[in-house]
């Protein structure tokens, strides 16, 4: 479960940053790409906040969807899932997003 790894750097980054402020919610962007569920994002941030200057925070995620380009038709387009095929048919697929994970803001005290 690689959420809890990446959930607990979130909770570290967020808490180095916070300076001692008391932490009562975050934020997170991911990208629909980063194989991350986020109800498993939600047990994690629980479990990794005990005893820290976010225990008790809120977690808001919003998931965003992939983004391709098409090297073959110069097509962008959205990518929900890891299937990278254009809808002209090709495979030849550059992703341009979706990859991502971001604290976009945090409630401190």
């Amino acid at each position: 479960m690689h959420e809890m790894a990446i959930t607990q750097s979130v909770v570290d980054a967020v808490c180095e940053h916070a300076a001692g402020r008391r932490v009562h919610g975050v934020r997170l962007e991911i990208g629909a790409l980063c194989a991350l569920v986020p109800d498993s994002m939600q047990f994690c941030f629980e479990l990794a906040t005990e005893g820290t200057l976010a225990e008790g925070a809120h977690l808001d995620i919003d998931m965003r969807p992939g983004a391709g380009r098409c090297r073959s038709c110069g097509d962008n387009f959205v990518l929900q899932d890891f299937i990278l095929l254009c809808p002209c048919g090709s495979a030849d697929v550059e992703v341009t997003a979706g990859h991502d994970i971001r604290i976009r803001s945090m409630e401190v005290t």
